[in-house]
Order: structure tokens, then sequence, then C-alpha cells
């Protein structure tokens, strides 16, 4: 458990990001979190890097409802402050803060104070030994680190631990995990790490996730990206919703336009997005340039619109055709419709 969030087993895969505002600027940090949380996280990250943002993360956790995994490197003192602080997890490499008597004391804050522990291995960070063992990083490597933390922990009867194994390479990130998942039976939090800006990013991040989740591989998922965290919440359910996994918000199929297309694809499909963005129940929307495709599309969605000709399209409702809208008036229309059933649905589960 990282709060009240589940993870691993038959829980749904829950998606992470972490804020990027000093620690010490509660205001700034509780305002990302919040930004986070609307954006859809279940998990957010912020660093504990000083005494100061340990303390600060008293104030933080008192103010928001996510669980807060508190990110330690160093310093055990750091863990220790942040597990009594109120952080939900602490992210730490045992074998980096001082050996197992400290290992010992972070194991018992966190046990006092109901709080797991994320081991976060890092290709880019891996010990002098085993850089000289295997002669750079690779999977055997950042596997054999993984467990090396897990015995620490374990040595201290703690199971209630998570492990990822990143790196900024996709197949060598793929490949250790794979590795970990045949050797220990626990969650793990996956991520590509230092994955690049947002396009180049979420496309590394889909390939290297996409295909550890599709293998069965994966309990809960953050994409790195340089770019702005609530993007990389985005990207994190795009990439669920894709394979099925998590459906929040609404998921626009969307054709990529041509000569065909009765209206501008591509600008109504931007303007839907935003216009959108707020939406959180699952919805399925079908924007389709013309008639070839858009009936049989629109047969599987919830809501879908199907360009015509004349200056017109074909709206649809669970696969049944309702009538004629105007390409004036088609957005108005669209985002009426998708309200009006995410209310529904809300009422539903209310």
């Amino acid at each position: 458990m990282v709060g009240d969030v589940p993870v691993g087993g038959d829980a749904p895969i829950s998606v992470q990001s972490m804020t990027n505002a000093l620690t010490p600027d509660v205001k700034a940090t509780v305002a990302q979190i919040k930004a986070l949380e609307e954006a859809g996280a279940d998990i957010v990250r912020v660093s504990c890097p000083d005494a100061e943002s340990s303390a600060a993360l008293k104030d933080i956790t008192a103010q928001v409802d996510l669980p807060i995994v508190a990110d330690i490197h160093f310093h055990y003192q750091r863990g220790i402050e942040a597990a009594k602080n109120g952080a939900a997890c602490l992210r730490i490499n045992p074998g980096n803060i001082g050996g197992q008597a400290r290992v010992k004391e972070v194991v018992k804050a966190a046990r006092d104070n109901n709080c797991s522990i994320r081991i976060g291995v890092n290709a880019g960070s891996l010990e002098k030994d085993l850089l000289e063992k295997y002669g750079e990083p690779c999977p055997e490597a950042m596997v054999e680190s993984a467990l090396m933390h897990a015995r620490m922990l374990q040595d201290e009867d703690f199971h209630e631990y998570k492990i990822s194994v990143k790196a900024s390479d996709v197949f060598l990130t793929v490949a250790a995990y794979h590795g970990l998942a045949d050797a220990i039976d626990c969650p793990l939090h996956l991520g590509v790490t230092e994955a690049g800006g947002l396009r180049t990013g979420s496309t590394k991040s889909a390939i290297g996730l996409g295909s550890l989740l599709w293998a069965g591989i994966g309990d809960t998922i953050r994409v790195s990206l340089s770019a702005d965290p609530v993007e990389e919440i985005k990207a994190g359910y795009d990439i669920l919703k894709s394979l099925n996994l998590r459906t929040r918000g609404v998921n626009i199929i969307s054709c990529p336009s041509c000569s065909r297309q009765g209206f501008n694809v591509i600008e109504t499909v931007a303007t839907l997005e935003e216009r959108l963005a707020h939406i959180s129940e699952p919805i399925s929307l079908s924007i389709i340039g013309c008639v070839v495709n858009g009936p049989g599309e629109a047969a599987y969605t919830d809501i879908g619109f199907t360009g015509g000709s004349a200056g017109y399209g074909m709206m649809y409702a669970a696969g049944v055709r309702t009538g004629k809208t105007s390409n004036e008036d088609m957005i108005e229309d669209i985002v009426a419709r998708v309200e009006e059933r995410a209310a529904a649905l809300q009422a539903a589960r209310e």
C-alpha cells in the first residue's frame, strides 16, 4: 500500500508523477500536487534532498489528498524524517544510505509510520563493484543491484516494498524488468528514466512500458518527461488506455485525415482534446472525416461524428445514428453530448 493506494496483485495499475517545484516552497509544491491530482495522478513523488525539504513535507502532506512518495538518495536521516512527516512511501536504495544499521533505523521509521519503500535502481548510478564486475550497465547488473537492496529490507523482516530498474535506453530497461520479474515476486514500478521531451519521451515510454505491460509486468508507472509533470500523467493514461488497462477520461478515436474529409479533422480533434480534458469518466468518442470508416468506428464508440458533404455530418450514440449536425455546430454538440454522458455515468456510480 502507498497510503490508501494498493500497488500490485489485482489492483489497477497506478499512475505517478513527480513535483519539480522546490520542496520547501510549500505553496508551489501543494499547487503542483493538486494539479496532478486533477489530471488523474494516483501517487506523487516529492524530492527530499535536505532537512528543510523533509521538514516541509509535514505541511505539504497535511494539505493534499494524494499519497506522497519521498525521494531519498543518500542520507538515511531524510528517510526517517520523511516517514515521520507524512510520507506514504520512501524511494531509497538501501545500499546507498550507510550500511545495515542505518537501513534498520529507516525500516523502523517506515514500519512505525505505516510507510512503504520503493527500491529505485538506475543504470546511471549502479554500484562501483557491479560496474567493475560487468564492465558496463547491463540488465544483469541492474537485477543484481535490486536483489541486493531487497535482501537488506528482507533481513529486517520488512516486505512492504516495490522495485524499479530504470534506464534511459528502452532495450536495457525492458530486459532488466524481465530479468527482475523472473527473479522476485513483488510489485514493480515501471519507467524509462530520462526519456526526453514531450514527444520523444512519450514515444520511448510507450514502447518500453507498453511492451512490459503487454507481457503482464508492472504495477505502477511513471512517464519521465522533460515537460510539465501533468503531461506525464496524460501520457501514462494514454499508454494504459491503449492497452485497455485503465479507462479514465475521453478516448478519442480519430482518422489521420485525407482529401475525403468533410471537415477539418486535425483542428477539430485538437479543440475537442482541450474542451474535454476535464472529463474523468471513461467515454469513447470517434471523430472520422468521411463515411468510409466513420459508421464502422461509431458502431463501437459511445459517441461518434462522421463527416459527410455539404457542410454537415452524422451524429451517433452507442452505434445508432441520431441525426445530422452541421460542421459549424458539431464541436458544441459533441461537447454537450459527452458532458451529458459523463454526468449520467457519475450519477450511476453515486
